[in-house]
């Protein structure tokens, strides 16, 4: 997973043609750190998005600007176009990880 050290960074994967997740967590975070062993795992399991970690803290101002209030929280975009997002303060597992991120999929394939 690659971590995002810039907002043009950000800009350059969000405009990208390969659809991109960006986890929004924090180092101070206890749900973010719940999640941390089996991310690995799902970045694996759906290779044909981008994964990019977003230290909340370190980009605050793109927080607010995106709406994401509680962490973890996930975004996704393909093409400059938000796919989707599970955005929420509650503790999230694998299990709705993937499943969010079938159902962006779905949304994709059923768009075309």
């Amino acid at each position: 997973m690659h971590i995002l050290q810039t907002l043009s960074e950000f800009e350059q994967f969000k405009i990208g043609a390969k659809p991109v997740i960006f986890e929004f967590t924090a180092n101070w975070c206890p749900d973010c750190r719940f999640i941390d062993p089996f991310m690995p795992e799902v970045v694996e399991k759906y290779s044909d998005f981008h994964f990019v970690k977003v230290d909340r803290d370190q980009f605050i101002d793109l927080c607010i600007e995106l709406n994401v209030i509680g962490i973890p929280s996930f975004v996704a975009y393909e093409n400059d176009t938000e796919l989707g997002r599970f955005v929420s303060k509650d503790r999230k597992t694998q299990e709705e990880i993937e499943s969010f991120i079938t159902g962006l999929k779905s949304e994709k394939h059923s768009s075309r």
